[in-house]
């Protein structure tokens, strides 16, 4: 992977896109995740006065809102700071009179609603000012679907889509963000205590080769491909009838 290429590629990349919508700029959400840094990075390169990120905490350890405004500072990134506890409780409420609690907070239908409130809120502030909504997702995220469909799935662009996660950190390094950001256990941030890798039942590095080179132990041939079948729905537009 020659970097001297692929940042300035990717960079032109965003601003293409940007022009053909006949957009102004771009707007992504910051988790404090090394993904999350990437994409920011490549935002401030591609458009240095009209790029924003949003820090939304919902039920979230400070830890990642700290590491989201490290790395904004680091980049000199503007940045809007959103509180979504109070809107997740009162929408948690009125769907099913449920309080948020250690008894449901694993519970996907729950833990989801928190990704799709960021991403409307992604949306408030692209419509505002008239950007384009960056993703955040890796090759290696996107092809097992592990990501929350119409939550940070809902997005109107993916720079780093056909990078593995371990070329995400290799850029991360080049482009010399945070040693913190770079190197903290990768996390949905789903609930307190999440753990990717944990969740999945594989490391990133069994599922990038497997994805790379097709090598793996049975085990982790069988979590990928029931991971990719099951989320082939994520990857597709809506299914229309053929008549």
């Amino acid at each position: 992977m020659d970097l001297q290429k692929l940042v300035p590629a990717l960079v032109e990349w965003l601003r293409s896109k940007v022009a053909e919508a006949r957009a102004e700029g771009l707007v992504l959400g910051l988790s404090g995740g090394i993904d999350s840094a990437v994409a920011a990075a490549l935002c401030k390169q591609a458009f240095p006065q009209r790029s924003l990120g949003v820090i939304m905490p919902c039920y979230s350890i400070p830890q990642d809102a700290d590491d989201a405004r490290l790395v904004a500072e680091h980049l000199g990134l503007e940045t809007r700071t959103v509180v979504l506890n109070d809107v997740f409780t009162t929408f948690l409420k009125q769907l099913s009179g449920e309080t948020y609690s250690d008894s449901n907070k694993r519970d996907l239908a729950v833990a989801n609603i928190k990704p799709r409130l960021r991403m409307t809120t992604l949306y408030f502030f692209a419509a505002r000012y008239r950007y384009l909504v960056v993703g955040t997702g890796n090759r290696s995220e996107i092809m097992i679907g592990y990501y929350t469909k119409y939550g940070d799935g809902g997005v109107d662009l993916l720079p780093l889509a056909s990078l593995l996660k371990a070329e995400v950190k290799e850029l991360a390094r080049y482009l010399g963000l945070p040693r913190r950001v770079i190197e903290k256990a990768p996390s949905a941030g789903l609930w307190d205590d999440h753990n990717d890798e944990a969740e999945l039942g594989i490391t990133y590095e069994e599922l990038d080769d497997y994805l790379e080179s097709g090598t793996g132990s049975d085990r982790v041939r069988r979590i990928v491909n029931d991971l990719i079948k099951r989320s082939q729905h994520k990857r597709e537009l809506p299914p229309i009838p053929p008549f």
